[in-house]
């Protein structure tokens, strides 16, 4: 492990991140913030979703500086006394969960099908890429929305699992487009190089020339887009929970908390609903910042 880090850090890309100051204060909010939500069980002062530990004497406090604030609760809590700073991270791993996830299975089906299309052509091609055309067509939150709402639609007492697999799905489906077209555009010119005709040449069958030969020299252009993705999937993720067909409401995330906040934002506790949105802010923008970074180290004319 030690070693591979230190290869990595030896390399161009890792050469990059050591001399890119906002690289590095980026990733270690995204680690901060990653740390912070996944160990939410033991990091948290509180855990705020268990009934049997809530005061409602302790509900709508203000943050510890304010006059009426507490030292045992640093950000305040909402009406119920749930403390503000344990939500932001129990909240933080359901939003990182779902962005992450469904980032995971669009690139898995969004390169499956750009590699098809780039390598076979024909009417394979030509389908998958009006099949994208038609997706394009369509605002992708509306599509996420429509989704997950017949979901929740067709399976109303459905289990909180079952609820997170459609709200995933539904950004995946949304997601795949982008990938897909990058990756076709990629394999165009791949398979037309030495490497490929060498190995159609000797007999190797198409499956694994795309899968050994095309797939490692597309997946450049996938990282950085999949990097970017995952804040626009996080985002996608709070504004259908904000909207009420996101997270089932026993397992708020980031979305639901802002939802929430916002009842009582016009009435002076502001804290309710700013520092989850603040904290939903500094997710997608330190990943944004990663994704820049690696676009650029990635990119063979800025060395």
């Amino acid at each position: 492990m030690r070693k591979t880090l230190a290869r990595w850090l030896d390399s161009d890309v890792g050469y990059s991140f050591r001399h890119s100051p906002m690289a590095v204060l980026a990733a270690a909010i995204a680690l901060v913030c990653l740390f912070c939500s996944v160990f939410a069980g033991w990091v948290a002062p509180h855990n705020p979703f268990d009934l049997s530990t809530l005061n409602l004497y302790d509900g709508q406090l203000p943050p510890a500086w304010s006059e009426r604030g507490s030292t045992k609760y640093l950000l305040g809590t909402d009406e119920q006394g749930r403390d503000i700073l344990s939500a932001l991270m129990y909240g933080a791993r359901i939003s990182l969960v779902v962005g992450i996830v469904s980032v995971l299975l669009s690139v898995a089906l969004g390169v499956s099908l750009g590699l098809l299309a780039g390598f076979r052509g024909g009417w394979i091609d030509a389908v998958l890429m009006r099949l994208c055309d038609v997706m394009l067509s369509f605002p992708p939150i509306l599509v996420a929305l429509l989704i997950a709402g017949v979901g929740r639609v067709l399976f109303p007492q459905a289990h909180d699992s079952l609820a997170f697999g459609v709200l995933i799905l539904s950004i995946s489906l949304t997601g795949w487009v982008q990938y897909a077209r990058t990756v076709r555009g990629s394999t165009l010119v791949e398979r037309n190089k030495e490497y490929v005709q060498a190995a159609r040449v000797a007999g190797v069958a198409p499956l694994r020339i795309m899968r050994r030969h095309v797939l490692p020299n597309v997946m450049g252009p996938v990282l950085v887009l999949a990097t970017i993705q995952v804040a626009t999937a996080i985002i996608t993720e709070a504004t259908l929970s904000f909207l009420g067909v996101g997270a089932p409401p026993t397992s708020p995330s980031l979305g639901t908390l802002i939802r929430t906040g916002n009842n009582f934002l016009f009435s002076g506790e502001w804290w309710v609903t700013v520092f989850p949105g603040a904290m939903l802010v500094l997710i997608a923008l330190s990943v944004n910042l990663l994704g820049d970074w690696l676009r650029d180290a990635l990119n063979p004319r800025l060395r």
